[in-house]
């Protein structure tokens, strides 16, 4: 085993321990997506069962965005080669979320249709965890993202738990970087299938990273920095958390 395949292993076991993220009997959803980080977390699910003492179910879901070219078919290729359970939901979510209408923020809307695609295919196949591919710099950027364009000092959560308890989404990724995870994948040989989306290089996301990645260059320590500032806000918030989260 590599070291960098070894260090994926243990700091997604970590967090899964950590947050208590999957139980005996879980029937997990993996949100594949296309990119790495997401197919990587998929393999490393269904590899953790060979070393742990408790059984769960994974089924991979892609969202079919509706850009162009069918992301759809590239993903069951990958999804029946690799004999994981799966299913494609086929939506016309990109151009929706990029009409004429919508021209300000089309990534939130995007984000949120592809989430509510997703809870409903969930209910439908009983699962009731969602596993979500984000990882450290998505924690990062999220917060800034509220911070500057939502006026809100948030981010996404490693655990967070939708109508009553019925669905839990978790993201077992939290603790890794994304370049570890590049790297991960590119040793693997995973594939990384493009979304089509228009504005992905110019979103308020992209501008951030680009912002970030600066800072990152005249200090190596202010990453590790700010992840600790969010994950302690974050552990105030959870303490004053009154009970789960519903989708409004």
């Amino acid at each position: 085993m590599s070291y960098v395949a070894g260090e994926m292993k243990r700091l997604m076991g970590r967090a899964i321990s950590r947050f208590r993220m999957i139980a005996d009997g879980d029937r997990v959803m993996v949100a594949v997506s296309g990119g790495q980080d997401s197919i990587s977390l998929l393999w490393l699910l269904r590899e953790r069962l060979k070393r742990i003492p408790i059984r769960y179910d994974i089924i991979a879901a892609h969202v079919e965005l509706g850009f162009g070219p069918s992301t759809g078919k590239e993903m069951e290729e990958f999804f029946r080669k690799n004999a994981f359970d799966h299913v494609i939901i086929n939506t016309r979510v990109g151009p929706l979320a990029h009409s004429d209408e919508n021209r300000e923020n089309p990534c939130f809307l995007c984000s949120r249709l592809k989430r509510k695609a997703l809870f409903e295919k969930a209910a439908e196949l009983k699962c009731n965890k969602l596993a979500f591919g984000h990882h450290k710099d998505d924690f990062i950027e999220t917060f800034f993202l509220n911070l500057l364009f939502a006026g809100s000092a948030s981010t996404i959560q490693p655990v967070q738990e939708f109508f009553r308890g019925a669905l839990t989404l978790i993201r077992p990724l939290c603790l890794l970087d994304e370049a570890r995870i590049k790297a991960y994948a590119s040793e693997m040989g995973f594939p990384e299938v493009g979304s089509g989306c228009p504005t992905a290089e110019s979103s308020r996301r992209a501008q951030i990273k680009s912002l970030l990645a600066a800072l990152y260059r005249t200090n190596r320590k202010i990453k590790g920095n700010v992840f600790h500032a969010v994950q302690q806000m974050e552990r105030t918030r959870w303490s004053m958390d009154s009970g789960p989260q519903m989708l409004p």
